[in-house]
């Protein structure tokens, strides 16, 4: 048995009581395996009910008040404003969900009729989408409730049909405990079965591993580090039967900043992007982290005005002590690396909280990411590397060699997306959302969002953890040929008893067969 562990207030350093527990292994084979006897009942459920289920989980978490509130900001030194505003977008995620399960078009139905004169007779082909199984789902530590235990993950893996096995993260098992109590409200209050949620604590990374090969789930989904994502896709794809890892593993979120629109509103853009770098304590997964300048009088009046900017802010508290170390670390090191120079650092005092981190910035040149790959890498925490650029041959070369990531961005003028639209074609490539103007932090929770991105950005780049489309990680293609109605699922039915938007024989429409 591994030794028990609590939580810490990152402002204070205080450990949180009580203690908790890493589950057994009996305990996690236990919860899959009731999540896998769970799923013929719960997949089979009416859509109303398991919409309804949604919306009662986002009663029930309201209805935890502040309690879910305060222990969410003892864990994790977030302001209340913020987990506010977090708990209405989780809340929001899951009545987003139980609307999509109702409306029903996500199963994307498709029915070809047969003819039986043609040379060969064709079939009668019907396919809609049908949920995976069992699921895991790792709750992050910069999202203690909108990317954690009833976050969008769950959401959109419970409107598919599937059973959830959540594990906390270590930073906030309070909050974790609370929010989980508030499923299996709602689970009970639906009379859904109980093994349809299911919550695991764990101290290190032997549970998730454990959860990663057990043959009873059928995906997985992380928000986290490239180290704990590829971790865990190696184990699923090192199975007998592998299964799918939906890992998304952070970006250094690059930002194309153009020459006339450096020289126009370089005061402005840096302004702009030292309150972006710094929100959260730059934990946001969407953190501008790389800053791709020309070089030039304009430019150097940008870098300048940004690194007074960081280097006057206010330091922050990051959601556990790790993140900061590690952020200290990763600062330290790049202030030894040859062709890297430190432009701005916000200095901590004496008494600052050992979880605490202030906004760096960095400055190198093209040629040199180019020889040290790394420094495209994310950096986690309040910090930005600015490379400065010459020419749109270079800036075209650095933007079509950089990793994958969740966003760009791109500052520019008409003239300017015009001369550079090359490095706008090689940045698309890299990018899951390209976003024109304004900063990449904030991201809208609907159906046309896609947060995602090429390796290592995510372990998929076809798939989103944010906006109704994340369903789609949670289902697969299922095909009857020739089958009785009697044994078809109503949304296949030629009555089309929900009304639901079809493909039949190729045009889209709601009338029956």
């Amino acid at each position: 048995m591994t030794a028990p562990f609590t939580a810490h207030d990152p402002r204070t350093g205080q450990a949180l009581s009580p203690h908790y527990r890493d589950a057994e292994p009996a305990e996690i084979d236990r919860a899959c395996r009731e999540a896998a006897a769970a799923f013929p009942t719960f997949a089979a459920l009416p859509a109303e009910r398991r919409a309804a289920l949604l919306d009662a989980a986002a009663e029930a978490l309201l209805a935890l008040g502040d309690a879910l509130l305060i222990r969410a900001e003892q864990e994790t030194g977030l302001p209340r404003a913020r987990l506010e505003g977090e708990r209405g977008r989780t809340v929001n995620q899951l009545r987003m969900f139980a609307a999509l399960v109702r409306e029903g078009s996500w199963v994307d139905a498709r029915i070809d009729r047969a003819d039986p004169k043609r040379t060969p007779p064709k079939p009668d082909l019907r396919q809609m989408r049908v949920p995976l199984g069992p699921v895991a789902v790792f709750g992050a530590s910069n999202f203690p409730l909108a990317f954690s235990v009833a976050g969008g993950d769950t959401a959109a893996a419970l409107a598919a049909g599937c059973p959830v096995v959540v594990k906390a993260h270590p930073a906030h098992p309070g909050t974790s405990v609370l929010a989980a109590q508030a499923l299996r409200d709602a689970i009970a209050a639906v009379g859904a079965p109980a093994g349809t949620f299911a919550l695991l604590q764990g101290s290190g990374p032997a549970v998730g591993q454990a959860l990663a090969a057990h043959p009873a789930l059928r995906a997985v989904a992380f928000t986290g580090s490239y180290r704990g994502g590829k971790a865990l896709f190696d184990t699923a794809a090192a199975r007998p039967e592998p299964i799918p890892v939906y890992a998304e593993m952070g970006s250094s979120n690059p930002v194309l900043l153009l020459p006339e629109a450096v020289a126009a509103r370089g005061a402005e853009l840096a302004a702009a992007f030292a309150a972006s770098i710094t929100q959260g304590t730059g934990q946001f997964c969407t953190c501008p982290g790389l800053l791709l300048v020309p070089t030039g009088a304009a430019g150097d009046g940008f870098v300048a005005a940004l690194g007074q900017a960081l280097a006057a802010s206010a330091p922050g508290v990051t959601v556990h002590a790790g993140i900061a170390a590690a952020y200290a670390s990763e600062a330290a090191a790049r202030t030894k690396l040859p062709g890297v120079r430190r432009v701005a650092h916000a200095e901590l005092a004496a008494d600052t909280p050992a979880a605490a981190a202030g906004a760096s910035l960095f400055e190198t040149t093209a040629a040199v990411v180019g020889a040290e790959p790394r420094l495209a890498e994310e950096f986690y925490g309040p910090a930005a590397l600015v490379v400065r650029w010459s020419g749109a041959a270079e800036l075209t070369a650095l933007l079509g060699a950089l990793p994958g990531q969740l966003t760009g961005t791109v500052h520019g003028s008409d003239a300017d997306l015009d001369a550079h639209r090359a490095a706008i074609e090689a940045l698309l490539g890299r990018v899951g959302r390209l976003l024109f103007g304004g900063v990449p932090t904030g991201v809208e929770v609907g159906p046309a969002m896609h947060h995602g991105g090429p390796w290592p950005a995510s372990t998929d780049a076809r798939s989103t953890s944010v906006g109704t489309a994340a369903i789609f990680r949670f289902v697969r293609p299922a095909c009857f040929q020739n089958a009785p109605q009697s044994l078809l699922p109503e949304e296949l039915r030629d009555a089309n008893p929900r009304g639901l938007w079809r493909q039949i024989d190729g045009a889209l429409t709601r009338d029956p067969v």
